[in-house]
Parts: C-alpha cells; structure tokens; sequence
C-alpha cells in the first residue's frame, strides 16, 4: 500500500463524518500518518474539525448535502463516527466506488439501527441476547412490553450513549418513555425497541479488530475486556481490564467474532456484552471506537483509535495491554459557551493521569466535555485516581466578550 501526502496531488483523503471527540482522535491518528483530513458536522467548530485540515458543517441525514461534501471532497476513506447518517447514500457511494466505507457500507447501515443489529444477531446468527420486541406506536408498544415483561428498556431504534433511553417497572410508565424515546433519538423513526432487563453481573466492552495479518488475510484480534458503569443510560466511567471467568472471555470472543465477521470489512469494533458467571449475552456493537475505550489511551501499546486507523489502511496491529487503567467522564456541569476548565494543575498532581479536555463549543449539564484516564498496580487503584482526577476540574463560563 502506499500513503501519499496531505494538501498535496498524492493526498490520501480521510473523510470523518461525525466529529466528537472519538473522531478528533481518529483525526490526529490519521494526521500521524500524512493523511488529510476532512471532518464532517452538524454543527461547526466540533472537536475534530479543530484538528483537521478541512471541515463542512451539513446535515448528514440529507442524501444530497452528503453525497455533495463526497463528491466535493473525493475522499479516499469515509470513516463514520454517528448514528445519523445518510446510510443508502453511503451504500451508493461504495456501489459506485467513489470511496471506501469503514468497515462497510452495510455494515454501518445494520449497526446504526438498533432493529437492523439485533435482528441480525439474534435471528440470523443465533447469539445469545435479551427477549426483545419492536413498536411503532403507544399501543404496540404496550403489548410488545407486556409480552417481554417489566422491568424492560424502551429505547429509540437510532441512538448514542443512552439518549432516550428509560427502564420502565410498570405499564403508567410506558408512555413518558415512548415520548423519551421519540425525542431523544438521532433520527425520529417513531420505532422503538423493547429489551428485556437482564439481571447481569457486569457489562462489557470487548474492542474487536479485523485487520490484515502477515498474509495479507483478515484476522479477529481482541483487546482485553473493559468493564464501565453506567448512569442513566450513559458511561460515567470505565476500566482495563475486566476480571470474568476463562470460559466467559471464550464466549465473548466467540460472540464478538460471528457478529464482526457476519459485518464484514476492516477496523475496530466496540462489542457490548452483559455476563453473569459464564454466561454471556450480545447486547450492541459500534463499527468504531466506543467510548468506554477512551481507557485505551492509557493502558495499550496501541489505544482504539490507532487500532482502528492501522486495521482499515491494511497496517499491523498490537492489541496488547501496557498495564491496568482506568477513566473518568468530565461533565459540562452548567450550560453555556465559552467554558473554561479551572483547577487542572491539582487534576494531574494525581499519580499516573491525564486529562483530554474534547473541546466542544458548549456545554450542557450532562455533556461530556472530557475525560480523566490513570494507570494504576491495580484496576481499583486505577479507578480511583481517575474518579479524583476529574473530581477536582472545575468547569465554568467565561467571563471574557
């Protein structure tokens, strides 16, 4: 394979459609290695466009302004980082080879639908999972419930990091979550699924990799498991690694690979799985660096943004894990423009941390505007310096014009 050079005739063109802070990683990744860097977004001045070399701010759920920005742009890569995307616009793209989808175009179409993944786990390839239903209406919802049972999750078919999420106890509680449900996902499809709530021991992320090996074929690698806690249906905090039991690692792994394989392409995945004992349940997958793997960034040779750079140019990969660690989400806290970040120099007086501070224009209360991320001898020592890390950074406005 060959690399050319950014801003110049040989360009090799990245294209980031969505850029949060996970894709502002992937984008100073790529920038490593001479790519040039176009980050897409809904709104200006996001993480990754502050790092780019150019950026357009669309709508991309629109299939014209997407495929315009494609065909203005002619990127090599197209490297999505949301849910709500143009995906039949994507499909056309890769049908007419005017660019390379990671991993797959079909492969983000599934994976961004939460009906299209489950259906595809569930029914085609037989992986354990919750009991589950779909509705598209109050009433069909109240009657997939009933036939799933309370407590039961209700969530809108396209979304992110718990957004219009609830669990629901009891039927009065099924319409405000049908409402939740219909406002807070990326896309109103006015479709909700309902999940039955499985009584776990914990949740795992298991960073999975398809990327060439010395023989030019597609190998599944594993990073080790990750463990993170949730609020609200968000992750407040994650760890490297996850203690489990050898048989239920095997099961993850096993479980991880039918789903990427039955995807397809190159890069990283982020598996979600719940685990009881030695069992082990298929819960969602990301074609892309998940948030709970920020850890990576301070426990491996190569964090999941590397990895998952490396695996979609057809580069080595290095799952390996340095040392245990842990990170912390750093909340708005306040809403406003402008913010300001007080207090970093006692944040990194704790042993072994770092900071990211994402950069994002606004905050709001329950935005994540950073993470603190800490190694430790243990995973609980890791944890701990993390928690305080981003306990003691103080978000405000300022208060200059």
């Amino acid at each position: 394979m060959q690399i050319g050079t950014a801003l110049t005739a040989s360009a090799t063109k990245i294209m980031l459609l969505g850029s949060g802070e996970l894709g502002k990683e992937i984008a100073i990744c790529c920038q490593r290695y001479g790519l040039e860097v176009i980050a897409v977004d809904r709104y200006e001045n996001a993480p990754a466009q502050q790092v780019a070399h150019r950026s357009h701010v669309i709508d991309m759920t629109d299939p014209l302004q997407l495929w315009g920005v494609i065909e203005r742009e002619q990127p090599h890569w197209i490297v999505p980082e949301i849910e709500a995307l143009g995906t039949e616009t994507l499909i056309a793209v890769e049908d007419e080879g005017l660019a390379r989808v990671v991993p797959r175009a079909n492969a983000v179409r599934l994976t961004m639908d939460r009906e299209g993944i489950r259906r595809l786990a569930a029914e085609q390839l037989g992986v354990p999972t919750s009991r589950y239903g779909f509705a598209d209406s109050l009433d069909a919802l109240k009657q997939v419930a009933t036939k799933v049972g309370f407590p039961c999750f209700v969530k809108p078919t396209m979304s992110s990091s718990g957004k219009g999420q609830s669990l629901v106890y009891k039927p009065e509680e099924l319409e405000p979550a049908w409402n939740k449900a219909k406002k807070g996902g990326r896309v109103d499809r006015g479709r909700v699924i309902v999940e039955e709530k499985i009584d776990f021991d914990f949740e795992i992320t298991l960073l999975t990799v398809r990327a060439l090996n010395h023989q030019r074929e597609i190998e599944t690698q594993f990073c080790e498991p990750i463990g993170h806690r949730q609020e609200r249906g968000d992750y407040v905090e994650s760890w490297q690694p996850q203690p489990m039991s050898s048989t239920a690692l095997e099961a993850a792994r096993r479980i991880a690979a039918q789903v990427t394989d039955a995807l397809g392409g190159r890069g990283l995945f982020g598996v979600e799985l719940f685990v009881r004992g030695d069992r082990v349940w298929f819960s969602e997958v990301s074609p892309r660096p998940h948030d709970t793997g920020m850890v990576t960034m301070a426990t491996q040779r190569q964090n999941e943004f590397e990895l998952h750079v490396r695996a979609f140019l057809g580069l080595p990969v290095d799952t390996r894990m340095n040392q245990p660690g842990a990170s912390a989400v750093i909340y708005g806290g306040l809403e406003g423009a402008g913010i300001v970040f007080a207090n970093v120099d006692q944040a990194l007086q704790v042993p072994d941390t770092q900071l990211r501070l994402f950069g994002k224009p606004i905050a709001f209360e329950r935005r994540r505007m950073g993470v603190a991320l800490a190694t430790g001898e243990s995973i609980q020592q890791a944890r701990e310096r993390a928690r305080e890390c981003a306990g003691k950074i103080r978000p405000g406005i300022s208060q200059l014009k």
